[in-house]
């Protein structure tokens, strides 16, 4: 799989021939495209990070790498592209996503009917929590939303409501719990 691709530990990619590049590119899409979207679970966000990782590749590929050896090269550079996406999109990290939920390995990108009734399931999915979260005692959704909108630590979340971490804890445990039994209240669940 990697035959193609080897050729860049001995190569510059602007060298070669157009028609080379796109058939280094497509065997490197290939490569890399289940393990970048097992972690993302988002196709668009999966391409961009295929193409920043790419270029990243074919910019600082150490020379004369074997085949193995840039394989697991290559894997390295897709991980930390990964990690410099999940670093820099920290703050919507915790936000409720049911393609994380509802996401196969037999899923086509190319149908808008699965994409549609994706965003229809999302957008129920947190219409109802938040709706659940506003029947809530406000000290219940105060905890949720510091720790998941927020994203504060227990720490963090003690020192602002000026209180102990365990106290946190307990509440924030109490917390999720009331919600759990709102939402399989309202989804026609029970609840043990």
């Amino acid at each position: 799989m990697i035959d193609k691709l080897f050729l860049l530990s001995n190569e510059k990619y602007e060298a070669l021939s157009t028609g080379l590049q796109k058939d280094i590119y497509q065997e490197y899409y290939q490569f890399v495209y289940s393990a970048i979207i097992f972690m993302v679970k988002n196709h668009a966000t999966t391409e961009d990070i295929i193409q920043t990782s790419f270029l990243k590749v074919i910019e600082k590929i150490p020379p004369g790498l074997s085949n193995v050896q840039l394989k697991s090269w290559i894997k390295v550079v897709v991980r930390n592209s990964v990690h410099n996406y999940f670093r820099k999109t920290k703050k919507n990290r915790n936000d409720i996503d049911s393609d994380s939920v509802y996401i196969n390995e037999s899923t086509d990108y190319a149908t808008e009917s699965a994409s549609i009734e994706r965003e229809i399931e999302l957008k129920v999915m947190t219409e109802t929590i938040g709706v659940c979260l506003n029947e809530m005692k406000p000290e219940y959704k105060a905890l949720i939303e510091l720790r998941w909108k927020k994203d504060l630590s227990y720490r963090e979340m003690a020192a602002e409501l000026d209180t102990t971490e365990d106290k946190v804890k307990y509440k924030l445990y109490r917390a999720r719990e009331a919600l759990k039994k709102r939402l399989f209240k309202r989804w026609g669940g029970s609840y043990e």
